[in-house]
């Protein structure tokens, strides 16, 4: 039997879209049991389950062990996360932006690290109440709803000073030519400065925020029905060829890409939850 996806995507109340980029609703059945691997990127992860928990057999986190969550949230990470499934996965994920880690979770990125926690102790009791609400039999729009109403209870609006900002903002965007060098002279700090700032924020050098970008640019491109050759995928993601990007995703993925084409099945269903909500 084929897999069958079923889910929505949607975008966050206006007031909450600094912290939080979009939600995913998703509801997979019928694939065969195995595996997928959870990206290194430049949002942070929060899954809320439906159902069934969610189960980790490998975190990004070389000292954590594997374990089951019902709610979860992780940090930024340079490593891949393996999560294994019986062929069945139903949740919503949130997407956050790091500033949206201190004004929901009230800590910065670095705080998480590449640890995957149980997102009641971070979030607290709002989290139990948020599983509860979207366990309910409700449609996707209205699931997105209920997460809108409750982050706007928990939001407690933040900003970092410009010179941050506007690193952050360049460091994790889509020019493929960044250096870090050139954006610590951009923005007045050191390297040195600029290292020790960036890390204690984002728990990620500058150099790494670089790397992951980059890594997400090819990422995107590879989950194209129809990709580009892998040439090309590495060409206008920013990696100096070929051979370059293969070593980075044994990295940051723990596989090639092409091997990676060939395994992962759940990015391309996701791929297909097309039916957009929110405004």
């Amino acid at each position: 039997m084929a897999g069958v996806s079923e889910g929505a995507s949607g975008v966050p109340d206006p007031r909450l879209r600094a912290y939080v980029l979009d939600y995913e609703g998703y509801l997979l059945h019928g694939f065969t049991p195995g595996t997928h691997i959870g990206m290194p990127g430049s949002a942070l992860t929060v899954i809320i389950t439906i159902d069934e928990p969610i189960h980790v057999p490998v975190s990004s986190h070389p000292d954590q062990p594997g374990g089951h969550w019902d709610m979860l949230a992780s940090g930024l990470t340079v490593r891949p996360t393996v999560i294994a499934h019986n062929g069945f996965q139903h949740g919503v994920q949130l997407n956050l932006t790091p500033l949206g880690c201190r004004a929901m979770l009230g800590m910065p990125a670095a705080a998480l690290g590449s640890w995957i926690v149980d997102l009641a102790d971070v979030l607290g009791p709002r989290a139990v109440e948020l599983r509860e609400r979207l366990s309910q039999p409700i449609s996707w729009p209205e699931r997105f709803a209920v997460i809108d109403e409750i982050l706007l209870r928990q939001v407690a609006p933040v900003r970092w000073d410009d010179e941050l900002t506007h690193a952050w903002t360049l460091l994790s965007g889509p020019d493929p030519a960044v250096r870090v060098a050139a954006v610590a002279d951009e923005i007045g700090w050191s390297r040195r400065h600029l290292g020790n700032r960036f890390g204690a924020e984002f728990g990620i050098t500058p150099k790494d925020a670089v790397r992951v970008s980059r890594f997400e640019r090819s990422h995107r491109l590879l989950r194209d029905p129809i990709a580009p050759a892998l040439a090309e995928v590495a060409a206008v993601a920013g990696y100096y060829d070929q051979a370059h990007m293969a070593r980075e995703w044994r990295e940051l993925a723990g596989m090639p890409p092409s091997v990676w084409r060939e395994q992962e099945e759940f990015p391309f269903v996701q791929d297909q939850l097309v039916a957009d909500v929110g405004g």
